[in-house]
This record gives structure tokens, sequence and C-alpha cells, in this order.
């Protein structure tokens, strides 16, 4: 598939870093570095604007190496980028870590997924169907 990109950054366009990845890294595009403080939180813009087709949506996740190593995650994770919005796309960090985080530009901030979704339409009923778990939730289904 293709998709419009525009890169007002001074970074290269996300890309696949390997044949089987699922996401592309996006990369801070800021003047200036921003530290983040214990469970502070800001939108680090990305200088990229896409346009999707309609039925995809792309998807902002967390790098799963600045969380484990650093505490830092997306807050809304997965944020949504949805096929109409043309805007530039930011991300929303968190640092929930015990020390100040600095984001400098160009870092490796969060991955973006591309991934296809349906349109719900509702039918409202009296009743649901019967199954095994009826309303057991949040833990239900037990721990182990």
């Amino acid at each position: 598939m293709t998709i419009k990109i525009i890169n007002k950054s001074s970074h290269a366009i996300p890309h696949y870093e390997t044949n089987a990845s699922a996401g592309m890294d996006l990369r801070a595009n800021i003047s200036e570095a921003i530290t983040l403080k214990p469970l502070e939180r800001a939108i680090i813009k990305t200088g990229l604007f896409i346009e999707l087709p309609v039925g995809f949506e792309a998807q902002v996740r967390p790098r799963s190496g600045l969380a484990a190593k650093k505490g830092i995650t997306v807050l809304n994770a997965p944020g949504t980028v949805d096929a109409d919005y043309r805007g530039e796309i930011g991300v929303i960090l968190v640092n929930l870590s015990n020390e100040d985080f600095v984001v400098e530009d160009g870092e490796r901030i969060a991955q973006l997924v591309i991934a296809k979704h349906e349109r719900a339409e509702w039918i409202q009923v009296e009743t649901l169907s019967e199954t095994d778990r009826g309303e057991g939730g949040f833990g239900s289904t037990g721990v182990k």
C-alpha cells in the first residue's frame, strides 16, 4: 500500500527496520531538547503529515526499549491517527520513571503501525446471546 506523506522535519521518513517489522519509528522534531520530569507528559511533534486511505488508521504506540529501560511510554497508547486527519502527528509521551528524561531532536520516541479497521453498525436489541463467561469481566477467567 502507498500512503502520502509530507515530511517537514529534518529527519528521514519513517521506515521498517526489518522485513518482519510491524511498526516504523517516529522521531522527535523539536528545536530544543525537552525535559520530562517524573510523571510529566508532553506532546512531542514529529514534523510528519499523512493521508491515509479510508478504512485504515495509524496507531501510535510506545517503543518497548524506551518503556523497559527508561520508563517512557505513550500516554494514550495506542493513539489513533484517523484517515481524515491532516494535521501534524504528535506523540503524547509520559515519564513514569523516578528520573528526568531528556527528549532530543531526532530521538526515536514511538512507533507507527498502519492498521485496517472496520466500521460498526449498531443494532439495538433487548437481549444478547448466552455464553459460558456471561457477565464475568476484569479477571473473571482466572490468573493462570
